[in-house]
């Protein structure tokens, strides 16, 4: 049976989640996930993500959520082991990629998806917000999270983010220098899960990755980004 995919287009955990699709050519189906009709949080989707957020990875009735779980579980499956993850007989193999899959977590998503929040995110969804008033939502349903921060992106926070990251892609070039790769001279998930926060920093005119300040850094955004997989992904239906 063919996996299904529940998420959003424009989501970037679901981004996440179809390229590492794409990468291994696993077919899927993909159900969109409307978050304009509050579809997220409906009985039925809460039922499968009880946090009510996409994507979720439905196996012949395996559900599984959290995009780097169901990255794993695809790698696992369907003939990942040995390339984008390693064997786990090779211990060292595997703690270097559990260490980089960790420094993607702890290390560049933080301040990464922060500044996505606060420069794109809050704005659309204080847009959000405005169709609630205007009776195109329902108010209990989807205002909450519209009201958390009225829609103004914080200058403040933003500085910290971008001072936070700049700091840490400084020791991603340290490594970078060493390996081709994060896990070593061979992409792996770790890497790949860098892509859809990643591309979003260009769009808020942040050139970390691409100014070269960084010349391993660069190299390493240079390549990941332009495999086929995420080309696919990113490119215009």
């Amino acid at each position: 049976m063919v996996l299904t995919l529940h998420g959003n287009i424009h989501s970037t955990c679901t981004s996440r989640v179809r390229t590492v699709l794409e990468e291994l050519n696993v077919p899927y189906e993909f159900v969109g996930v409307d978050f304009a009709k509050g579809e997220h949080k409906a009985p039925a989707f809460v039922a499968v993500q009880p946090f009510g957020q996409v994507p979720y990875l439905d196996d012949d009735g395996f559900k599984v959520f959290e995009s780097r779980a169901i990255a794993r579980y695809i790698a696992l499956k369907h003939g990942g082991v040995g390339t984008l993850i390693p064997a786990q007989a090779d211990a060292q193999k595997t703690a270097l990629f559990e260490q980089a899959a960790s420094i993607e977590v702890s290390n560049f998503d933080p301040s990464a998806a922060g500044l996505a929040f606060e420069n794109i995110f809050k704005v659309y969804v204080f847009t959000l917000f405005r169709a609630v008033v205007s009776g195109r939502f329902d108010a209990d349903r989807d205002g909450g999270v519209c009201r958390m921060h009225g829609g103004k992106t914080d200058p403040a926070t933003v500085e910290r983010l971008k001072t936070t990251l700049e700091a840490k892609l400084a020791a991603y070039d340290v490594i970078l220098g060493k390996t081709k790769f994060l896990a070593g001279d061979e992409v792996t998930l770790a890497d790949l899960f860098h892509l859809p926060y990643g591309a979003l920093l260009e769009k808020q005119g942040i050139d970390f990755l691409v100014s070269g300040k960084f010349p391993n850094v660069t190299r390493w955004w240079t390549e990941i980004t332009s495999r086929p997989s995420w080309k696919k992904v990113t490119s215009p239906a």
